[in-house]
Order: C-alpha cells, then structure tokens, then sequence
C-alpha cells in the first residue's frame, strides 16, 4: 500500500482518525456483544451516509498533490481501505457491489478537484448510475463462457426465475473481482439482466418487449433493429453479435411452440408466451441474414370504450359495434398491415356472453377472449416428411362438430374463405374474422377470390348470394400517415341487386386536413340510414338503442 514520505502510512491515519470517532461515540459495553445490524435496506442512504463520514478523511489525508502521484489502483486501494474500517467502526454490512459502487463514487469526487492536463477530456470519471453500454458489452463477452463453465445447467433449469437472478448476481459480483473489471452498480444490473435475457429470454429483445410503447419489433440481420412507437418506425441502438446469435433466438422462439426452423423450413409463424405475435424469415430466403418481426399487444385490456377516448372511432360508433355483437351479426373486419385488426377484433370479443362457447381458430393463437368458454385450435405445418400438416379447413371442419355457439376466424387468407361461409350460413351466428383489403367493397371482392381458390367451380353470381347472406357487417380500420388507427367505415351488407351485392355506410371517417401538431383532422359521421339489422336488434330488445345513435 502507497505511504506517504513525512509521516504514517495513510491506512494508519485513517485507523487512528475513525478509532478516535468511535470511541467519542462509543456505547456501554454490554452492546459490544450484540451482532453487526445491518442497516436499514434502502442502499442509496446506507451509500450516502458512509460517504458523508469516508470522504472527508480521504480529503484530508490525500492532498492533491499526492492525488496527483497516485496510480488508480493505489487510490483504489487505499478509498477500499478507508471504507472497510469505517464500515467496521460504524457496523454497518453493505453488499460486495455496494462496496464497489461506494468505492467508484468517492474516488471520483476525490479525482473531481485534481487538475486536468490540456487536452484532457471532461466528464471522463462517470457517476455510479452512469451506464457505459460498450463496458457492458465487453464484459459480457468475457464473462458469459466463465459462467457457463461453472453453471450446473440441470440445476439451473429447475429454479426460479427469481432465484436464479440472485445466483447470477453473486457469480457475476466474483467473476468480476476475478477478472479484476471495473463496473459500476448499474452497469452491473445491465450486465446481469443481459446475460439472464441471453440464457433464459430472447437476449437484446428483452428491453424492447418490456417497453409498453412498441408496438411492433423489427429484426433485419443482426445489426439492424427498428421498432414501432405511436404509429412511427424508429431506429434502436439494439444489436445482436452475429447471425448466429439471432438464430438462437429465432430457435428459442419457435421451439417454444412445437415448430422448426432450418433450411428446409425457413419461414415460420410463431408466438411468445404472452401471446405476440411472431413472423421469422431466414436465409436463403432473407438475404441479409435472419428476419423477426413481432407484433407485440399491449397488456392493457383494450375495448371499445378505450378506442372511442383514444379518437380510433366515435362513442356512437363504439355504441353501434356493441350493439351489432350483442345481435350476433357476423362480421368482417377489413384493414392493412399492422392497422390494428386483431386489436379490434378482441375488443369487439367482449361483447360474446359468457354463457356462449366460442371457437377460436388462428395459424398462431394471438386472440385474446376474455369469456371463460372458449376453445383455441391452431394449425400446424407439416413435418419433416412433408405430412401431418393441419391446415384452417381442416380445424373449421372440426370445429363445426364441437357445438360451437361462435367461430371466430384470426384471418381468411385462402380456401376456408367457403368454410367460413358455410359456418355463418349454418346457423353460427355472430362469428367474426379478419380480412387484408384496403376498402370494404375490396373485402368482398377478396373474399369472393379466395372462395374461388378452393378449386370449386361456382358462378359468381351463386358465390355473391353466399357472400350477402353470411356477412351482415364490414368493419374497415386504416392506419393514418400521422401514425394513428382509426375505423374508416362501418358498412353493412343488405343483400342483392342482380349480380351486385348491395351495401350502406352506417358510419364514415371524413378527412378535414392537417392540424399543426401533424395529426389529421376528421370527424367520424353517420349515414343517417336505418339499419337494415334493425328487426333483429328488435329481437334482442336493443332497437330504441339502435335507433338514437343512427338518428
């Protein structure tokens, strides 16, 4: 240890000065015997309050001058020093990383009076809850391979997420010491809370899938991560190592679910636990590496209500939608990517009685039904051997033999456009779906194409009249430039006129310009139209209701 020239060593002063504090404030003998207490838990006082009492002494005993002459280990040493023995004078018990976070903090306040030489760069000595990202990284790569050579990873599975937390903080705390690497408290969480990410989540997502304002998550190869906030693609700092490490998440994602990808898979539609969803595409098909797109729900319960006060539709709007799911119309949700289908679709859900059983049938099961009464199927591609795949019409098939009161579709896409038709024509009353289309005459003309890629050679007038007899309701939701969802149009289908299927607009979204903070302004107006569902709103007794919002 450094000692000064002209008198004692440092450590030798620091003794004298804290045993002469202590004795001032020495207690009875009789409570020599009583164990160290610890101190209260909040570790930012215990850390103020021995910094209020080292850092004077330090200042005193270390002149700027030596301060000067002293390497960063010395002065490490000699601060580490100076805190064990106030520690052990005061009784107080702080953690290895609150050591060394007290540490850090008093060496730079002791650093913060010594001169810099020209050229030197301000700001160098970072504050305790200062994060350095690339220091985090660094020893990440260092430590990552030191713990998975002593990590029993049986015993490892079987704890607690929790408890494994805590383990992974007392070998990060050693492993540190051991490889002598400087990080401060924070810096220490964020390393620990990645490698937990690495070894038990989906690694540099984790941040991402925590944050309640994404949306949406986008993976383009390992360095390029974009996500979706408020409706706007933003550029994250996240990054992967390599190729490799994306497809550890990319297999950790789908394995989950029971599926594969390889090369002879390479695209799959998967899920996360809660229930996001997820679309990865590897190469060869993406050239630039391994693709993930999540589409994340928000843990808020979304309803109709909440839309109306957030400016996607209108009260009277909202009013109308719950009355036409309390009828048990069928109904059709049309819209573009990512303009908020699903979302919608779970709101109108609410609506279902609870006393009603309802199928859910969806490639990768992202509904959320709050009913206690439902069944969820999801298909399933084929196995290694090109067999056993289940596809849509397969489970529609299915699903009308287990008595179901409503069959709720996640999307058409294909053939079971006919099933679904027949199903809403077969006395399953009040199903909904999702469509892709970017108008609601553009649903019924899909639809209309699709049944026609069953391979079933039908005129289309004969197509039409099945169409206009099983959808009661089109819905359509567009995302707006300015970011925000909104319904664009709540048009219902009356039947036929010739080869025409005939429709109203009860409801329409008027586009009125661009205020000056960049949203759009529009108002949500009604057609003025007597619902032609009116007589069975009248069944269910919600006709007056029906009738005041239109009016």
């Amino acid at each position: 240890m450094p000692t000064r020239s002209d008198g004692p060593s440092f450590g030798n002063r620091v003794a004298d000065l804290s045993a002469r504090r202590a004795r001032a404030a020495e207690p009875s003998s009789s409570a020599e015997t009583v164990p160290f207490p610890r101190t209260p838990p909040d570790a930012g006082q215990k850390l103020r309050q021995l910094r209020d009492t080292v850092l004077p002494l330090l200042s005193l005993e270390i002149d700027i001058e030596q301060r000067q002459r002293l390497s960063r280990a010395e002065l490490a040493d000699l601060t580490a020093a100076a805190v064990a023995r106030q520690m052990a004078d005061s009784r107080v018990v702080l953690a290895a990383i609150e050591q060394r976070d007290l540490i850090t903090q008093l060496m730079r306040e002791l650093l913060a009076a010594v001169p810099r030489p020209e050229g030197t760069a301000a700001g160098m000595e970072r504050r305790v809850g200062d994060v350095n990202r690339a220091s985090v990284e660094a020893a990440k790569t260092r430590i990552q391979p030191l713990i998975v050579e002593r990590m029993d990873v049986t015993a490892a599975a079987e704890l607690a997420r929790a408890d494994f937390d805590k383990q992974m903080s007392g070998w990060v705390t050693e492993l540190l010491a051991e490889t002598k690497l400087q990080l401060n408290y924070a810096e220490q969480r964020d390393l620990v809370a990645a490698l937990l990410a690495d070894m038990l989540g989906l690694g540099p997502l984790e941040p991402l899938l925590a944050d309640e304002t994404v949306t949406d998550i986008m993976v383009n190869g390992a360095s390029e991560v974009y996500v979706e906030r408020g409706g706007k693609l933003e550029h994250t700092d996240i990054r992967f190592r390599d190729d490799a490490h994306v497809m550890n998440v990319i297999t950790r994602i789908v394995t989950k679910v029971g599926r594969r990808i390889d090369e002879t898979t390479p695209l799959v539609d998967a899920r996360l636990e809660d229930g996001s969803r997820v679309n990865v595409i590897i190469p060869p098909l993406a050239i630039d590496g391994p693709t993930i797109s999540i589409r994340k729900f928000s843990r808020r319960k979304i309803t109709l209500d909440l839309m109306g006060e957030q400016g996607n539709l209108s009260p009277a709007m909202a009013t109308l939608l719950k009355i036409a799911a309390r009828c048990r119309l069928n109904i059709l949700i049309s819209g573009g990517t990512g303009s908020g289908k699903t979302t919608l679709l779970n709101a109108l859900s609410r609506m279902i009685d609870v006393q009603e059983r309802t199928v859910t049938i969806e490639d990768a099961a992202e509904l959320q039904l709050q009913q206690p009464h439902v069944v969820r199927l999801e298909t399933r591609p084929p196995n290694l051997e090109g067999g056993g795949e289940i596809t849509m019409r397969d489970l529609l098939r299915n699903a009308l033999r287990m008595r179901p009161d409503r069959i709720i579709l996640g999307e058409i896409r294909g053939p079971e456009a006919l099933d679904v038709l027949q199903a809403m024509n077969t006395g399953h009353d009040g199903s909904m779906s999702t469509i892709h289309a970017n108008r609601p005459r553009e649903a019924l003309t899909r639809l209309e194409n699709m049944i026609g890629m069953t391979g079933i050679n039908l005129p289309s007038r004969a197509v039409r009249t099945q169409i206009a007899a099983a959808v009661h309701m089109i819905v359509q939701i567009n995302r707006m430039r300015d970011g925000m969802r909104r319904i664009t149009h709540v048009m219902e289908v009356v039947g036929m006129e010739g080869d025409v299927i005939t429709t109203q607009d009860l409801f329409t979204w008027q586009y009125q310009g661009e205020g000056p903070d960049g949203k759009l302004r529009g108002t949500f107006k009604g057609g003025g139209i007597r619902p032609h569902f009116l007589p069975r709103a009248e069944y269910y007794g919600l006709d007056r209701a029906l009738l005041e919002i239109v009016s």
